[in-house]
């Protein structure tokens, strides 16, 4: 199998296969960004691979400059994306800490605890991960109504916890099952108790599973469309993925402005990602030396 690879034909075939799996990933980001930087006028005409006009018109309205079109004043957006963006952030990053919190104190529990049905118990939590969530929509929804927890940032962080919680539980068990017992063990005869050796033994050398919890527990609430258009019906609590789709009018879809709102809500994830990676591989890296 090496050996082919090697040849001429195949490194031609994996690098096609490559840019096909890069233009199927940044495909239609790029779109969105060409499109974002299109006058509305050219986005009526012949689609082009490039603007033939790079305007920031999209960009300035939702930063809060008034744009004309057609002769009439277009009011910004600013106060509608800026306060969805806060909720994003709000709802995604608060889902993200108490997910990866009790993700990491409860799976110790399941692997180093001892108590009747703990098999049974984290089955029957993993398993939730098998049920739709739309046969739970409504159900949920009055409960959250009985509970006064609708359009609230506490029912967002709950419903996003609850649906993302046996995913990281299931994570952090698996590291932590991989972990020698012999480290707890040498701090427990030097008299250090289980919660001080979780917290400052057992938690550092688990970093790496803490933060691939984070990052998908982030991801997905970011991504989350259904949840919030239910639950946050307002712009209390209403997120940008519920935002963008409303700036489909009746009469007129503005694509610029969607395209370039899209653009700016994927900056926040990335960052998150390129921040937390750098740690990811350099635990990595370290547990691997040890």
């Amino acid at each position: 199998m090496r050996a082919s690879l090697s040849t001429l034909p195949g490194r031609i075939g994996i690098v096609i296969a490559v840019a096909l799996l890069v233009a199927w990933s940044l495909g239609p980001i790029y779109w969105s960004l060409v499109t974002s930087l299109t006058p509305p006028l050219h986005l009526l005409g012949t689609p082009s691979l490039w603007p033939q006009q790079i305007s920031f018109e999209h960009y300035a309205k939702l930063f809060g400059a008034t744009s004309m079109s057609q002769g009439n004043a277009v009011q910004s957006v600013w106060p509608q994306f800026s306060a969805a963006l806060t909720n994003s952030l709000i709802t995604s990053g608060l889902a993200t800490v108490v997910t990866v919190a009790i993700a990491a104190f409860g799976a110790y529990a399941f692997v180093r605890l001892e108590f009747p049905g703990r098999d049974l118990l984290f089955v029957a939590v993993v398993a939730t991960l098998a049920i739709p969530a739309y046969t739970v929509m409504i159900p949920l929804y009055r409960l959250m109504i009985s509970l006064k927890l609708i359009d609230t940032y506490t029912g967002i962080t709950l419903i996003y916890v609850s649906a993302f919680l046996p995913l990281a539980l299931w994570l952090m068990r698996s590291v932590y099952q991989a972990m020698p017992i012999s480290l707890e063990e040498a701090a427990w005869l030097d008299g250090a108790g289980r919660v001080y050796t979780l917290v400052y033994i057992v938690l550092p050398l688990s970093a790496p599973g803490l933060i691939a919890s984070a990052i998908l527990t982030f991801l997905n609430a970011w991504g989350q469309f259904m949840v919030p258009l239910v639950f946050s019906p307002t712009l209390a609590t209403k997120p940008l993925t519920v935002l963008i789709p409303e700036f489909v009018t009746r009469n007129y879809i503005d694509f610029g402005l969607m395209n370039a709102a899209g653009i700016l809500a994927i900056i926040p994830p990335v960052l998150l990602v390129l921040f937390l990676n750098r740690y990811l591989v350099s635990g990595l890296m370290a547990g691997a030396t040890k």
